[in-house]
C-alpha cells in the first residue's frame, strides 16, 4: 500500500485497478520440514480498523450522528476502510472519527472524545489481506503476498503464518516520553513472536514488514535484549521501509493530498492527516535529507529543509504539531540503531517520487505550483529507502542484504510478480539456512 498521504484517496486510487495476481513456482523449502514462522506487519492504512461511538461523541452533523445505520455487536463498525466515506457528507464524519489529539499534560496522543477504536483478529492475516472484506478484488492489500507464501512456500495461516495489525494512526516516541498505544502494540507483537516460535518447535520467526511496519519492527528489535532477539527473530525482511521519511509527507501536511481524486475536500482530509502521530514520524529526517531544500513558500518568502521542519509546521498553521515533533518524533529518526538480527531490505527504484515542492503566493492551502521528481518508489525517496542503512553494511556484526526492484512502486511491491518471487527466494533461503550478507547497491 502507498504511504497514507490520504486515507480516503489512497484506496480510491487502488480501486481504479484490480489487484494483480501472481503465480510462483512451488518451492522446495516447505516440503515436509518445519518452517520458520512468518509474521506479516502492515504499513500505514494496511489493515482494517474498527470503531465504536460512546455518549461523549459529539457529531458535527445529523449524518454523523446516525451513520453507519447498521453496526455490529456492541456498536462496533469498520472505520477503515468503508467506501461510504467517499460520499461528501460522510467524509467529514470519517475524518472527525479518525482524528487524534495530542494531550499536552499527558505528553501522549489519544482518540477523539467519544470514539473507541480497535483492531480485529490480531495474530491472523484476515484484517490485512483486504481493507474491505466485501470488496476483495478492489481493496486487496497483503492478500497476494500471503497467498504466495501459502502456495509457493508451504505456509499455512494460523500454523506458521501470522498477521500483526495495529492502529496505524499512532506512532512511537523517543525514550523518556510515554506512548501508550504504540508501546502496547510492541508488547502484543513481542508476545505474538514468542507464541509463534513456541508453536513451531522453537524456530525463530521471520518478521516481514511493509513501509511503516518496518519502523515498528526495528523499534521492537532495538528495545529488546540481544538474547531475546537471538532466540526469537531469525531475520527482518522489510518492503519499502521509509527509514528517513518522505518528502511527500510535507505535501500532506501543507495542503492535504487527495492524489487527484475528485469530490474529496483536501482541507478535511488534511486536518485528519496532520493529527496522525505516525505521519509526523514519516516526515523527512535531517539525518537523511540534511540541508537540502525540500519546500519553498513564495508567500512566506522562505525555504524549508529537514532541519527546519518545526518552522515549516508553524508556517502551515500547525503549531500544535511542533512540540510533539520536536521532542517525541524527531529523535526517533535521528537514531537508527542496528537491528541486531540479519536484515533483508527490498526497495523499489526508478519510479518518479516527489523530491521538492514550490508553493506560490496564494499560500500552502492552494497546493504546490511546481513539483520536482527524483528516484524512489513513487512514495519514498531512494535516499530514505537505502541511505540510512548504509552504516549497517559497514558493521561486522550486522548481516545486511539490499535488493533493488526497478520499476516497482511502494504498494506494487506487495503484488508485483518479480517482487513476490524475490520474497519467496529470500524466505526459502532462510528456511534452507543458505542466506548470507549481500549488499547489492553500491554508493
Amino acid at each position: 500500500m502507498e504511504r497514507r498521504p490520504s486515507l480516503v484517496a489512497m484506496v480510491v486510487v487502488a480501486m481504479l485497478s484490480l489487484s494483480s495476481c501472481c503465480c510462483c513456482a512451488s518451492s522446495s523449502a516447505g516440503g515436509g520440514q518445519q518452517l520458520h514462522p512468518v509474521i506479516l506487519i502492515p504499513g500505514s492504512g494496511g489493515n482494517q480498523l474498527e470503531a465504536k461511538l460512546t455518549e461523549e461523541y459529539s457529531p458535527s452533523s445529523l449524518a454523523c450522528r446516525v451513520w453507519p445505520l447498521v453496526r455490529g455487536r456492541g456498536g462496533w463498525f469498520r472505520l477503515w476502510f468503508d467506501p461510504s466515506v467517499l460520499v461528501a457528507p460522510l467524509t467529514r464524519c470519517f475524518a472527525e472519527r479518525m482524528m487524534l489529539y495530542y494531550d499536552i499534560a499527558a505528553d501522549d496522543y489519544r482518540n477523539a472524545p467519544g470514539v473507541e477504536t480497535r483492531v480485529s483478529d490480531f495474530g491472523s492475516t484476515s484484517s490485512l489481506r483486504y481493507l474491505d472484506p466485501n470488496l476483495k478484488l478492489l481493496t486487496g492489500y497483503m492478500d497476494a503476498l500471503a497467498s504466495t507464501l501459502e502456495k509457493a512456500a508451504g505456509y499455512e495461516e494460523g500454523r506458521d503464518l501470522f498477521g500483526a495489525p495495529y492502529d496505524f494512526r499512532y506512532g512511537l516516541a523517543a525514550p523518556g516520553h510515554p506512548s501508550q498505544a504504540g508501546s502496547a502494540y510492541l508488547e502484543r507483537l513481542r508476545l505474538l513472536v514468542e507464541s509463534a516460535c513456541a508453536a513451531n518447535g522453537g524456530k525463530p520467526a521471520i518478521l516481514l514488514a511493509h513501509s511503516l511496519g518496518g519502523l515498528y519492527a526495528l523499534q521492537l528489535l532495538a528495545r529488546s535484549p540481544a538474547p531475546w532477539r537471538a532466540a526469537h527473530v531469525k531475520r527482518l525482511v522489510t518492503l519499502s521501509a521509509p527509514w528517513g521519511g518522505s518528502v511527500q509527507e510535507m505535501l500532506t501536511f501543507a495542503s492535504g493530498n487527495t492524489l487527484g481524486v475528485p469530490f474529496v475536500d483536501a482541507s478535511i482530509i488534511r486536518d485528519e492527516q496532520r493529527s496522525s502521530e505516525s505521519n509526523l514520524w514519516l516526515l523527512p529526517t535531517p539525518k537523511v535529507f540534511g540541508n537540502t531544500t525540500l519546500v519553498v513558500s513564495e508567500f512566506h518568502n522562505r525555504s524549508y529543509s529537514a532541519k527546519n521542519v518545526t518552522q515549516f509546521l508553524r508556517d502551515i498553521g500547525f503549531e500544535g504539531g511542533v512540540e510533539p515533533y520536536r521532542a517525541r518524533i524527531r529523535p526517533l529518526g535521528e537514531a537508527l540503531p542496528e537491528p541486531g538480527v540479519p536484515v533483508t531490505c527490498l526497495v523499489g527504484t526508478g519510479v518518479d517520487t516527489v523530491e521538492s515542492l514550490v508553493f506560490g503566493k496564494e499560500g500552502f492551502e492552494a497546493g504546490p505550483v511546481k513539483v520536482a521528481y527524483g528516484d524512489g518508489d513513487g512514495t519514498v525517496n531512494l535516499a530514505s529507502l537505502v541511505g540510512p542503512i548504509k552504516a549497517w553494511a559497514d558493521s561486522p556484526a550486522q548481516v545486511l542484504e539490499v535488493v533493488e526492484l526497478p520499476g516497482v512502486s511502494h504498494s506494487g511491491i506487495l503484488k508485483d510478480k518479480s517482487a513476490l518471487q524475490q520474497i519467496v527466494r529470500i524466505v526459502d533461503a532462510i528456511n534452507l539456512n543458505t542466506t548470507g550478507s549481500n549488499y547489492l547497491r553500491s554508493f
